[in-house]
């Protein structure tokens, strides 16, 4: 991806002065002389930003404005370790909902809509990104949060609902309830505004169905505002990144160095604009790669894939390397493997067993065969032996936030 004008621009603009507003950039780049960057090729030398340098700035360690310009805070969403902790300006604030307000547009949302929020609020960034983007459009904002899906499906029938902003883990627990329930007919949504996790074409398609709606990929993290930042359009062939406030890169996560565009690597991001805790060089550990070409929706904006997974999603089995988008890949293949699986990794007897457990229609007295050719499909693909075993639809576990594909019990 090369870098733009406006891109460098911002860059060298936001390097000039970084060391006198950041203390957490002061320390990082302390042996760097960042007056130096002039070109694309001079930026790349700069030294990457992990998660770890953000939770060794907790709490407030990583502003770069004084604290009276903080109006709010927000919180990565993970349960472990130490909380990385992001200030926002009033104008982070403003251009996030900008950000947000244009994956609306993109996905042909109006000031019609009504938008059905149903991730969490509080420190965590998705719900009030979904409704204060959703707010800038003009839209009704129905503020639900996770959970009680019993009063989710009664607003979406009483408020007609015409979009549904969810993890693709919740979309399809409520996809398979208002089924179940028999209410689809009561039920107007027209589209899904669906991110914060990596999933399957089996899985969304079968959300797509069984609700009726166009799905639209949306992406983004706490630590670069949060969802908002890039998302899919009509087209479905990857993800619209926001340049003019980003800028990112694909690298090879073992080198650090740029891969060619079409290459799946690492995403990292660098933003132009942010003001509160600005980032440079930010590892992600999403794996994606760029899209060259125009797109046929006709938007100037750069594509990336979907994510395919993440570096830190990876675990090592019998000397194999194993991520869950393989398992994704396989199962996607296979007519009568639902969308729904856990990977369960044990060590008994002095060796390590992995245990595929997958969805499926088809009767108990006859899986025999499908679960021979989910075994065969993965010994071909991924180059393990897996004891597959089949279960009924419903039977694996549904979450209100992020599904847990992998559990290694080795440990």
């Amino acid at each position: 991806m090369r870098m733009n004008d406006y891109q460098l621009e911002k860059i060298t603009d936001m390097l000039s002065n970084i060391k006198d507003k950041s203390e957490f950039y002061q320390k990082k780049f302390k042996n760097v002389d960042t007056s130096k960057v002039k070109t694309q090729a001079d930026f790349e030398k700069l030294p990457f930003t992990d998660k770890s340098d953000l939770r060794d700035a907790y709490p407030l360690g990583l502003s770069a404005v004084p604290e009276k310009d903080i109006v709010r805070i927000h919180s990565s969403s993970g349960t472990t370790g130490v909380p990385v902790i992001i200030p926002y300006t009033s104008k982070d604030i403003d251009d996030w909902g900008t950000m947000f307000e244009r994956c609306y547009r993109m996905a042909g949302l109006k000031a019609e809509d009504r938008v059905h929020i149903t991730p969490g609020y509080g420190l965590w960034t998705a719900g009030i990104g979904f409704q204060y983007g959703a707010e800038k459009l003009g839209a009704m904002v129905i503020p639900m949060g996770p959970g009680n899906t019993d009063k989710q499906i009664k607003m979406m029938m009483d408020l007609g609902s015409t979009v549904l902003c969810a993890t693709s883990s919740y979309a399809l627990l409520l996809s398979e309830e208002i089924n179940k329930r028999g209410v689809k007919d009561k039920i107007v949504l027209k589209k899904g505004i669906i991110g914060s996790e990596r999933w399957g074409d089996k899985m969304r398609n079968r959300i797509a169905d069984d609700l009726g709606v166009e799905l639209y990929d949306i992406y983004g993290l706490t630590e670069i505002y949060g969802p908002g930042i890039g998302i899919s359009c009509d087209y479905k062939n990857g993800i619209h990144m926001w340049d003019d406030y980003l800028y990112f890169e694909v690298i090879d996560p073992k080198t650090g160095k740029s891969v060619p565009d079409g290459q799946v690597g690492e995403l990292v991001i660098t933003t132009l604009l942010k003001e509160g805790a600005p980032l440079i060089r930010y590892r992600t550990h999403d794996l994606t790669r760029i899209i060259t070409g125009e797109c046929p929706c006709g938007s100037r904006y750069p594509r990336i894939d979907i994510i395919t997974g993440r570096t830190d999603d990876m675990v090592k089995v019998k000397g194999v390397n194993i991520f869950p988008a393989q398992f994704d890949e396989i199962l996607s293949k296979i007519p009568a493997a639902g969308s729904e699986y856990q990977i369960m990794i044990d060590h008994l007897d002095g060796k390590d067993i992995i245990t595929v457990f997958f969805e499926t229609e088809i009767p108990k007295d006859e899986r025999a065969a499908v679960e021979k050719e989910v075994m065969k499909g993965l010994k071909e693909s991924v180059g393990v032996t897996v004891v597959p075993k089949a279960v009924d639809i419903g039977d694996l576990p549904r979450s209100e936030k992020k599904t847990n594909r992998i559990f290694d019990n080795r440990y």
